[in-house]
């Protein structure tokens, strides 16, 4: 018989939304993946400069998925670049960041490597370094922290496309 540890620790699902408070970004879907160590963001227009002798990014985001009307220009302070094996097996240098990320009610440093994710699923996947020890994953589920809610102008596009969509019939 196999005897089960009570954690205490909050569960989440392979997928949530979460949140980017510095960056301004409320709502951001992440794939939630236990296979990959670390962290990444979706960043276009990447631009290194050095800022008092420090290094520096400035880079955008598209935050929602399949939409690049939505961005949001961000500069962050670059803590290391990292050699990051891509799913496709090859190694890229990639600079890492360090921001809060807000998931659950918890807010909490994550690193996040920036890389092109523009033809990837989610704009941000959240490695097992930025959960472990916060958060069990049940795989089988989404969306434990719930889903944002649709803007009202989202509504109204969506029930006028889906009345042109009705005509076409």
């Amino acid at each position: 018989m196999v005897k089960k540890k009570k954690t205490g620790l909050p569960v989440i699902g392979w997928r949530e939304w979460v949140g980017l408070p510095d960056f301004g970004i409320r709502n951001i879907k992440a794939k939630v993946d236990t296979g990959a160590r670390s962290s990444s963001l979706q960043a276009f227009n990447l631009h290194e400069f050095d800022r008092e002798g420090i290094k520096w990014v400035r880079f955008k985001v598209h935050p929602i998925q399949r939409n690049s009307e939505k961005t949001v220009e961000i500069e962050a302070r670059v803590f290391e670049f990292r050699s990051v094996k891509s799913s496709n097996g090859v190694s890229a240098m990639r600079p890492v960041i360090v921001t809060p990320v807000e998931l659950l009610g918890q807010i909490f440093p994550v690193e996040l490597t920036l890389a092109s994710r523009d033809k990837m699923g989610f704009r941000m996947l959240l490695g097992r370094e930025a959960f472990r020890r916060r958060f069990l994953v049940d795989a089988g589920r989404s969306y434990y922290g719930g889903r944002p809610r649709i803007k009202t102008k989202s509504l109204k596009k969506a029930a006028a496309a889906g009345l042109r969509q009705g005509r076409r019939k």
